[in-house]
């Protein structure tokens, strides 16, 4: 709700693309600077009670959203410094969350069940978030958006104080410095091949697919010629697409198969950005926004499941701090390019290109697979996922 509700805002107040694009750059920059180092303090320090502090600092920035908006008080440039701030909490709080997944089950066979199923409560939430702040945009304004998110965060506080997680044991040693930990972090992920190519693809399909977000209340206003209803409604597709797709990897009883996932969805997603770019129907655009949140979940969700099955404990944190790196940190650069490219060549070209570019980045994926399939193969065996006879 707040997302949609604050790009509805931005657009409003400055009619430009560009600052959509800003705006979405500084709530997803610090993740591409800081993530990093906070996968190295993930691996050494509680990940329960950093969930706990970042979750806290989420609920106070979307009250400060919220009572600015409230009182007709509100700028762009406040819009930007509270999306900062927040983009620095989420910096820490996705890599910990990720990390902290493995910590609440205790099979390594339901590993890939779990993360479907965290996705499949994420897109749950993006389904309903965007229709119902579509709706209450159009009647009550922006600020009751936020106001509600902020409230929402006392139940998710609640809940992982409720949480009883037995304690990990320290695999880290804290006395190293910081770089060390972060060079052995990215020695580790890019020198193992499975690691790097999916990372690699994952960073890929967000600088140039996942800025489609950033340019949707264009299409909605401007070549769909609705408001903030159609853009929840565009919105909701995608979420429902998501779901679907979530749905789909949560009833999978084997996480086998997954990087033929990544290579497909990869592809699903360029062709309905493309497709998406070239409606003028509000049928069809919908219908092509179902296909591109199913492509975009089954990559993540089959990237970040394969990427939990094969890293090393002591290297968890780090590791899928630079899987948010790929993922949400190399967004804000595509979002800027994005909003900077559609300046010049319009939002519907701009898509037709990122379309085309993940495409291709699934073939060269798909190339590479039986590498990774080799690779993989001993660790697998390892933890039982396969036998040595399979």
């Amino acid at each position: 709700m707040q997302q949609l509700a604050m790009s509805w805002l931005v657009y409003r107040l400055t009619n430009s693309a560009l600052l959509l694009g800003v705006v979405a750059f500084s709530s997803q920059i610090p993740i591409f600077l800081f993530a990093s180092i906070a996968g190295v303090y993930a691996d050494r320090w509680n990940r329960y009670r950093i969930l706990v502090v970042t979750q806290t600092l989420a609920m106070i920035q979307a009250l400060i959203l919220a009572f600015l908006t409230l009182i007709g008080a509100i700028h762009v440039w406040h819009i930007i410094v509270l999306s900062i701030f927040l983009g620095v909490i989420n910096a820490f709080d996705m890599p910990t969350r990720q990390s902290f997944i493995v910590e609440l089950i205790e099979k390594a066979e339901d590993l890939g069940n779990a993360i479907a199923l965290n996705s499949l409560m994420f897109n749950g939430a993006r389904l309903v978030g965007p229709a119902v702040a579509g709706i209450l945009i159009g009647f009550l304004g922006e600020g009751v958006c936020f106001l509600i998110n902020g409230i929402s965060f006392l139940g998710i506080v609640f809940a992982l104080i409720a949480i009883k997680v037995p304690a990990r044991k320290k695999l880290v040693r804290a006395s190293r410095r910081i770089w060390q930990d972060l060079r052995e972090g990215y020695s580790y992920a890019f020198g193992f091949a499975p690691i790097r190519y999916i990372l690699l693809q994952l960073g890929l399909m967000s600088f140039m697919g996942m800025s489609y977000t950033v340019l949707m209340p264009i299409f909605a206003k401007d070549i769909l010629h609705g408001g903030p209803h159609t853009l929840g409604f565009l919105m909701a597709a995608s979420g429902i697409g998501a779901l679907t797709g979530s749905i789909y990897l949560a009833s999978r009883q084997t996480i086998l198969g997954l990087g033929r996932f990544i290579a497909y969805a990869s592809a699903i997603f360029g062709i309905g950005i493309i497709a998406f770019s070239l409606s003028k129907m509000l049928i069809l655009s919908l219908s092509m926004m179902f296909i591109t949140g199913f492509g975009m979940i089954v990559q993540m969700a089959s990237s970040n499941t394969i990427l939990q099955s094969i890293v090393e404990e002591d290297k968890r944190g780090r590791v899928m701090s630079i899987y948010a790196t790929a993922f949400i940190g190399m967004a804000p650069l595509g979002n800027l390019f994005a909003g900077t490219l559609a300046s010049w060549i319009g939002a519907s070209n701009t898509l037709i290109v990122s379309g085309i570019v993940c495409i291709i980045g699934s073939l060269i994926f798909a190339v590479n697979l039986p590498q990774m399939r080799k690779e993989v193969r001993p660790i697998y065996i390892k933890i039982g996922i396969i036998s040595e006879i399979e």
